[in-house]
């Protein structure tokens, strides 16, 4: 739970810290702060805070857009219970500026002597006049007191090894990794206790399909804490269903024909997971990082309608992503989409695995085939997406709205209706979903029954990582609400259109959320993307508000 405040100009004022060499901050109208309970420093500050202007004589130009984000961090630095230079505690990551309204976005993660901290990054808004309007993050504070160990006594090579040693003991020994396996020094917050820590990922398919992420005491080689990122969404549709598609393929040197389509972006590529084989033909040979065995035919005509499936559905959500948001595949630079088909022995789930989508078979009773169905590739792809921007954390409330980003994502691409899964879920069973937005509590989950459609219903077990897959429908819900409107909870909302809703949860997730986000702060992010899209007096910017009261979040 997190404490609100609503300070006055005057009281805000009061908090912050001087910026004595660049004159004196400014704040126009009342400003929003929402502290985190954990460390008591802001979650979100929403406003509209002026830089202050140069006064210096060696500084004549205006501040740049970092200048004025770290200038917003010192002129705070009361309230983040940080002191000196900003740039020793921060570091800009990423920058994009939007054509359609002026507004530049930056993207910041918190540092300690030149480490990141993990989980700890923040999203800085500007307006067209490089006036911040909005904050979000998470400011771990006093890290001089915590102790922290900063030269690390093993290697990144080392923590490696001692990562997949962990892996063969939990799953059995890896022949193939899907990719090359990373390394970062972090330092990590586990139990209390801060540590000097390698992030080591390395992704699997056989003998099990994993996204493993494992933390690494730099300091002494221990295994702190391991987490399967793999997303276990148990469902969606399956590929074929019987209809006749049509997809680009590519011709070999051999005369046959292979599942890549060199048109969109860096490719889109389906394999085989029962074998993995890079070295097929000489043009596959300039490809990298994929997973599986190369899917060829003598004809234009395939057979396995699973690949098939997959190779459309996955051109289709590029396609949306591109003409929908402008973004050019899942990290805005073209990245090549990989899929792997027939994972596992009758398989039940789908997932992004940090380098690619893999699909189940199904075992015919409670699913069929994974791959085919739009909303599920959608899903999936969206993970990807927000692996490479909020890079919300797998787990509790951020976790909740990781899969619920995905989902509504999902629906949005699909565009038939509002359920998940309902095409390939218990097949037998008519009109069933694995999850629907429309109505959270008609589908069941096997932990808790119907999933919740209210936060005071929210899910607080251990179980599904904190509830990542259970806790999503209640964002769910808020995001049918401000598309569809109606009346839940005794609070009635106006619907706004998929349109606008879909745009709404993109800006947010890609600008706004950070890894740490919790459900209060995806409200607060959606109403500045609302905002920001729409204008704050908009018909967008009340159905968010109303939603979200609709289903208990504040």
């Amino acid at each position: 739970m997190n404490k609100k405040i609503v300070s006055s100009t005057l009281a805000l004022s009061l908090a912050l810290g001087g910026f004595a060499s660049l004159g004196t901050t400014a704040y126009a109208d009342e400003k929003k702060v929402e502290f985190n309970e954990k460390y008591n420093t802001p979650s979100y500050i929403i406003g509209n805070w002026q830089a202050p202007q140069p006064k210096s004589l060696t500084k004549t130009e205006p501040l740049s857009e970092e200048e004025v984000a770290l200038a917003f961090m010192k002129a705070n630095g009361k309230l983040f219970k940080l002191k000196g230079d900003m740039k020793q505690h921060f570091k800009v990551v990423k920058q994009k500026a939007s054509k359609k309204n002026g507004t530049h976005h930056l993207r910041l993660v918190e540092q300690y002597k030149d480490i990141p901290i993990y989980g700890s990054d923040q999203t800085i808004t500007l307006d067209e006049n490089n006036h911040v309007t909005s904050f979000f993050g998470q400011v771990v504070p006093n890290l001089d007191e915590k102790k922290i160990p900063t030269e690390p006594s093993i290697s990144d090579d080392e923590a490696v090894e001692i990562t997949k040693q962990a892996i063969d003991k939990k799953i059995g020994h890896v022949e193939n990794y899907d990719g090359d396996i990373s390394s970062k020094l972090y330092i990590f917050e586990h139990e209390g206790e801060f540590h000097l820590t390698y992030l080591v990922k390395a992704s699997t398919s056989e003998p099990e399909p994993g996204y493993w992420h494992y933390f690494i005491d730099a300091t002494n080689g221990n295994v702190i804490q391991m987490v399967n990122e793999i997303d276990h969404v148990t469902g969606f549709g399956k590929g074929v269903l019987g209809n006749k598609q049509m997809f680009e393929v590519t011709k070999g040197d051999e005369g046959n024909y292979f599942l890549f389509d060199g048109t969109r972006g860096e490719g889109v590529h389906t394999f085989h997971a029962q074998h993995i084989d890079p070295l097929i033909f000489n043009l596959l040979s300039q490809l990298t990082d994929y997973t599986g065995e190369e899917l060829t035919s003598d004809h234009k005509y395939f057979s396995d309608s699973a690949a098939v499936s997959a190779q459309v559905n996955a051109a289709d959500v590029y396609d949306y992503y591109k003409e929908t948001f402008g973004r050019d595949s899942y990290d805005d630079q073209g990245a090549k989409l990989i899929s792997s088909v027939h994972v596992g022995e009758n398989w039940n789930n789908a997932a992004w695995n940090g380098k690619q989508m893999m699909y189940g078979d199904g075992d015919g009773e409670t699913f069929i085939s994974l791959s085919g169905a739009k909303d599920v590739i959608a899903h999936e792809l969206t993970h990807a997406v927000t692996d490479t921007t909020s890079d919300l954390v797998y787990e509790n409330e951020s976790g909740a709205l990781n899969e619920s980003i995905s989902d509504i994502l999902g629906v949005m691409v699909d565009r038939e209706d509002w359920k998940i899964g309902e095409d390939v879920y218990t097949p037998e069973i008519e009109g069933d979903a694995l999850r629907t937005l429309k109505d959270p509590a008609s589908a069941t989950n096997a932990l808790t029954g119907p999933y919740p459609d209210h936060y005071s219903k929210k899910y607080t077990g251990e179980e599904d990582n904190g509830g990542v897959h259970i806790n999503s429908s209640i964002n769910n819900k808020a995001a049918y609400l401000i598309s569809e409107g109606g009346t839940h909870y005794g609070v009635t909302v106006e619907g706004v259109g998929r349109e606008a809703t879909e745009q709404i949860y993109y800006l947010a997730n890609t600008q706004y959320l950070t890894a740490s986000s919790d459900f209060s702060m995806m409200r607060q992010a959606a109403i500045e993307a609302a905002t920001a899209i729409y204008g704050e007096s908009s018909a967008e910017v009340e159905a968010v508000k109303k939603a979200y009261k609709a289903v208990g979040v504040q």
